[in-house]
């Protein structure tokens, strides 16, 4: 634990997958003492870490504020209910896991281990990531570990693995400062990864000639401020578009024809799909201008130094992986990958998702980046962990969406629910909340009471947060930090490894889950990396603490150093033949195209005071006033057809359900399309479930579901007051959940 009088504590920030690193400093002024809340915690206040290689000491408001979200709305004690018409009651811990012990126990010999699933969440530490694996894929004989990086980042997992032979982003920020352009798609950096965004800004703006910045967005938003040439394409028409730049790339003999031979294979079958996507055609898909589409591929044919970064709007697609496999094929079409400034980069939407990846942390993965699908790579982890050959089951578990689908069929006797808040963040909230009501135990671990997921569970676990517990995280560009425990455990909140190693212990697995501190179990996972993609054996939390963060790989006797690493850097890919793949998808579009009924395409996005489903941000009145009540985008042709006005409220409409929004008439948005920020549930005040819209149809290969597009119609709206009954509902609900929080009384009191 850090001792506040000691000075600053060193971290990185919890939200997005930048990493930024953060200083906290307890705001003591000299001969004044430390000030502390009513739990006697230090109130700590953050500031960009200067000496963290990633952020270089900037850091956006989100992670300067974060500070003020830790002791506020948290949850303190186990809470149980045996049904959700009931009333939680306090319990101990002892009680919780024997209620957990006793539910495992039953469904394994009545059902056996694939009645039982886990959803976590990018907010885990890699220690907690890995010893999930450890106990549902090793100790229970059940691959069904999922996480919210499904909903994430599992297109781009997918995609590298099929273009290049395994995940792993081969890029880095340094290649911001490196690049000849800039090729933005499907990602509001602006917004969603400020400090990122930032960097690029500020050298733009020393020297505008310096770097062309391209942006592929249906809207104009903070990021096309910046762009010599935004493409407002049509949604859905994104590998349209890669496949017509790939064209005209090729026409203008633009490839590298000895990169392509030396390192490359699956050419000739790209080339004869991309031969039909002429000029012509793909600007009438893509609804821009042909010149403008030649002016693009002209930079790509250039083969000068080009960095493409992508994010939601490419990933969150029924052909998400496709698209990042187009995109990866003009990278091979023009060599540029694997040198500075050059390459495919995604940007990660949370902290620790990759660290997620590394640790095996979705249904189809291991640790190390292995696969359960593959025999040999299950022997080697079923050997490191201790178990009998064939304790791990041989078949992919279930994904995100699948578990949702198994509660439905009154498959899954036990969901558990960590760190996350899936009754905002997933699709088709109303099929979720429809699907809950058929698992006999639904369980929620979280640092925080009132989360939308806490209203349909059984049994809620206080979960240690970030601060008050040490753990790795890795962020977009495979750097590793070391998280300091430097504040107390709120109440009897314990860390989420520690619950799964006694959860282990309790079942029989005394050897395998005996750890004695964070440290241990990240030992043990890294040396489960050795040899791999993703080598970090030669990382430790005592290393990590005294060099500063490390990117990876860093294998066994790796020397520390502060600088950047590019994978892929000698041509050699990580495929059995060590060449790159060319990927030849067609082109599908929408899953959902609008029609007569629907006729306008949603799109869904974020804010930049806001962070996913408002958990924490919701915490803090500065981020509050930035972004006070979701606002529907339309543009104003949209606006008149459908008669609604500026100011006013409209409800939006589609297969699945309604909402009703503020509406802000805007040219900021293309024709036909409409804007949702995805972050309000029915827990906040001007609660618009933006999910609720939104369709579960996903990536055949990822199992990502298509949040970014979904057919809708938009009306007139009457303002509606929530009745009294259920706004005092609502507020006793929170304040039961915060029974003996005496940090949050008084908050409570004031509702």
């Amino acid at each position: 634990m850090a001792d506040p009088s000691a000075g600053s504590v060193r971290s990185q920030c919890p939200y997005c997958g930048v990493g930024c690193g953060l200083e906290l400093l307890p705001p003591a002024q000299p001969g004044q003492a430390v000030k502390r809340d009513a739990e006697g915690n230090p109130i700590w206040t953050a500031r960009g870490d200067r000496q963290h290689p990633s952020s270089q000491g900037q850091v956006c408001i989100k992670g300067a504020t974060v500070g003020e979200t830790l002791d506020r709305g948290r949850l303190r004690d186990p809470l149980y209910r045996a049904t959700l018409d009931q009333e939680f009651q306090p319990v101990s811990w002892d009680q919780a896991l024997e209620l957990l012990e006793e539910r495992i126990r039953c469904t394994l010999a009545g059902k056996g281990p694939q009645a039982i699933a886990m959803y976590g969440s990018g907010q885990f530490h890699t220690e907690d990531y890995y010893l999930a694996q450890k106990l549902l894929k090793g100790a229970l004989g059940t691959n069904n570990f999922d996480a919210n990086s499904r909903l994430c980042m599992s297109s781009a997992v997918a995609g590298y693995t099929r273009s290049l032979g395994s995940d792993g982003p081969p890029c880095c920020y340094e290649d911001l400062d490196h690049c000849s352009v800039a090729f933005l798609i499907g990602t509001n950096t602006a917004e969603c990864h400020p400090v990122l965004f930032q960097r690029l800004l500020k050298r733009k703006k020393r020297n505008p000639k310096d770097v062309t910045v391209v942006v592929v967005d249906p809207r104009a938003t903070d990021t096309t401020k910046a762009a010599d040439h935004h493409l407002a394409i049509k949604p859905g028409s994104d590998l349209a578009l890669l496949h017509g730049i790939a064209h005209l790339v090729i026409a203008a003999g633009g490839v590298d024809a000895d990169f392509i031979e030396e390192a490359t294979e699956g050419l000739a079958d790209f080339a004869q799909l991309i031969a039909a996507a002429t000029p012509a055609r793909t600007a009438e898909i893509c609804g821009i201008r042909e010149q403008q589409l030649r002016e693009v591929a002209t930079l790509w044919a250039q083969r000068d130094r080009i960095l493409s970064l992508w994010s939601m709007g490419v990933n969150q697609r029924r052909e998400g992986t496709a698209v990042v496999c187009g995109l990866i094929n003009l990278h091979l079409l023009t060599g540029q990958i694997g040198q500075p400034g050059a390459g495919p980069f995604s940007l990660t939407g949370q902290p620790n998702a990759m660290g997620g990846r590394e640790a095996g942390g979705l249904a189809h993965l291991l640790p190390g980046y292995r696969l359960v699908a593959n025999a040999e790579h299950r022997a080697e982890v079923e050997a490191a962990w201790g178990f009998d050959p064939g304790a791990i089951a041989p078949a992919p578990g279930l994904a995100a969406w699948q578990q949702v689908e198994a509660m439905e069929r009154g498959e899954l006797d036990l969901w558990w629910v960590a760190a996350t808040n899936p009754l905002v963040s997933m699709p088709n909230l109303e099929r979720l909340k429809r699907a809950l009501a058929n698992c006999p135990m639904v369980v929620v671990s979280d640092a925080y009471a009132d989360t939308e997921t806490a209203h349909y569970a059984h049994l809620l676990l206080p979960a240690s947060q970030w601060s008050e517990k040490a753990g790795a995280m890795t962020n977009s560009e495979r750097r590793v930090t070391y998280c300091p425990a430097y504040r107390p455990r709120h109440g009897q909140s314990r860390p989420d490894w520690e619950m799964f190693a006694e959860l282990g212990r309790r079942l029989g697995f005394e050897r395998q889950f005996s750890y004695g501190s964070a440290a241990e179990v990240y030992a043990e996972f890294a040396a489960l990396t050795a040899g791999r993609v993703c080598d970090v054996s030669g990382l430790s939390h005592g290393l990590l603490e005294e060099h500063g963060p490390q990117q990876w790989p860093f294998p066994q006797g790796s020397a520390p150093s502060s600088g950047s690493k590019r994978l892929y850097g000698d041509a050699r890919f990580s495929t059995p033949s060590g060449r790159a793949r060319f990927v030849a998808d067609a082109v599908q579009g929408l899953a959902e195209p609008p029609c007569a009924i629907y006729p306008l395409v949603l799109t869904v996005g974020r804010y930049l005071g806001q962070w996913h489903t408002m958990t924490r941000t919701a915490n803090v009145a500065r981020l509050q006033n930035m972004h006070p009540e979701p606002v529907l985008e339309i543009h104003p042709e949209d606006a008149h057809r459908f008669g609604v006005v500026d100011g006013a409220l409209a409800a939006v409409s589609s297969r699945r359900g309604s909402v009703t929004a503020k509406v802000a008439v805007s040219d900021r948005i293309r024709p036909g399309s409409v804007f949702l920020p995805m972050h309000w549930g029915f827990s906040q005040d001007n609660a618009c479930e933006a999910n609720v819209l939104m369709h579960e149809e996903a990536c055949p290969i990822s199992q990502q579901p298509e949040l970014k597009a979904a057919a809708v119609v938009v009306a007139p709206a009457v303002s509606l007051l929530k009745p009294l009954e259920q706004t005092a509902g609502r507020l006793q609900r929170l304040r039961r959940l915060l029974t003996q929080d005496r940090t949050s009384e008084k908050a409570a009191s004031r509702l």
